[in-house]
């Protein structure tokens, strides 16, 4: 994974999110000096089973588990300060050793009680499927230039000038949604005052310090939240998050420049899952749509939301190859298809009687769109012992290597199981 070719390695979503990064980067980590998320905030649920124990990550990057592996919070994650600290007690609580271990960017912005207030009521949220963690309106504050970052708290005279800005903005929103929800500024910066005394020495110029990790050998992973089809820009817009989750948003969301990253690992469900309202062009039908949520446990780490379920799109997969510049490819979750007859593999859309290999940019097209399939026998077997590639059944290999050749990305992973030793690296 890492070597003289290969220091800075970026791990993102190839889909709709919840792809299983989360255990990716625990699997990867053992072997890294630093583990950053760069964008994002407590939307993001990454989920990581030790065995007897499992861990869900909001905020924190998930090689916190890696004793010694030090983690950052980076520049372009929306930080929420009250729930960051929860994460924090309870890995202290499960046994796991924080201290000195943890940063977080000065630049980085905060979530709000005003944010979660604002989200809650704002109609177009609840359109959009949204997980109501105060996400996009604080990176409106970010964009709006009216943000609290974390260096903000060191200054309480600033500090209650932002915050009351801030809230004089949302209060404004909140009452043209009908809410006559007063907001406590007061209220909101003494909690602040007492939690910068926590969060204050966990401060660090991130971009300095990865940059001159990287100058020094170290070996760096980036984290991704999210996936690459909900990204702001190159995602199903309007049905996106608020922030850049390919692998470009990487550079930005830590603060170095992009020649410096090595690789991109791009990580993909066996098959696709989407949460929350927008296009999943591959979407199953009943029954099959309540099995496989039920075999994969299709439900938001975050939210506890079902999230719908379709069949491997390798238009999604080949689209996100080109805009993250993936160099390979992880599977997950290759084990929830071990019972079914047959499966079905996206190759294409028709959308108005043409034959489209290609993603469209035009979500009107893709409303149009008729996914083309190819069909392939299940395997009728149980794949969770498998530990290299010649010790699956020659249908899930056929099935794999359908996928490496249509998303025109090598795999390297295959995960067959929640564990962290349920994994095939190839």
């Amino acid at each position: 994974m890492f070597g003289p070719e290969s220091r800075v390695v970026v791990v993102v979503g190839a889909q709709w999110g919840d792809e299983g990064k989360g255990k990716l980067v625990d699997v990867l980590a053992e072997r890294a000096d630093w583990v950053v998320r760069y964008q994002g905030g407590a939307n993001a649920g990454h989920t990581v089973d030790l065995g007897d124990r499992s861990f869900v990550l909001h905020q924190i990057p998930s090689g916190i588990l890696h004793p010694g592996v030090r983690c950052a919070i980076g520049n372009g994650v929306v930080l929420d300060p009250d729930t960051l600290f929860d994460e924090v007690d309870g890995l202290v609580q499960a046994g796991v050793d924080v201290e000195g271990r943890l940063y977080v960017s000065g630049r980085a912005h905060l979530v709000l009680p005003y944010h979660k207030l604002v989200d809650a009521e704002s109609a177009s949220s609840r359109a959009i499927g949204t997980t109501g963690r105060g996400i996009g309106p604080a990176y409106e504050d970010k964009v709006a230039r009216r943000g609290v970052r974390v260096l903000d708290l060191r200054y309480p005279d600033r500090l209650r000038e932002l915050v009351s800005k801030g809230a004089e903005h949302a209060q404004w929103r909140l009452k043209r949604y009908g809410s006559d929800t007063t907001i406590d500024v007061d209220a909101i910066v003494t909690k602040l005052e007492q939690l910068a005394k926590r969060l204050v020495p966990l401060t660090d110029d991130i971009s300095l310090t990865i940059y001159r990790a990287v100058k020094s050998h170290a070996s760096v992973l980036l984290e991704g939240a999210q996936g690459s089809l909900l990204d702001i820009d190159h995602g199903t817009y309007p049905y996106v998050t608020s922030s850049s989750t390919t692998a470009g948003g990487a550079a930005i969301g830590v603060g170095i420049g992009p020649n410096l990253v090595d690789r991109v690992l791009g990580v993909v469900k066996a098959y696709t899952t989407r949460v929350g309202n927008g296009p999943l062009p591959t979407e199953l039908g009943e029954p099959l749509q309540t099995e496989v949520r039920g075999l994969g446990n299709e439900f938001g780490a975050t939210t506890g939301r079902p999230r719908r379920c379709g069949w491997f799109d390798a238009v999604v997969v080949r689209y996100a190859t080109r805009v993250n510049g993936l160099t390979d490819l992880a599977v997950t979750k290759l084990d929830v298809l071990d019972t079914l007859d047959s499966l079905q593999l996206c190759v294409g859309y028709e959308i108005d009687g043409e034959l489209h290999q290609e993603f469209p940019s035009d979500l009107m097209a893709l409303e149009r769109a008729v996914p083309r399939y190819e069909r392939f026998e299940g395997w009728k077997c149980s794949t969770a012992a498998a530990r290299t590639l010649t010790d699956l059944p020659g249908a899930a290999r056929r099935y794999l290597d359908r996928i490496e050749s249509l998303v025109e990305a090598p795999i390297t992973y295959v995960s067959v199981g929640t564990r962290r030793d349920q994994i095939i690296g190839l």
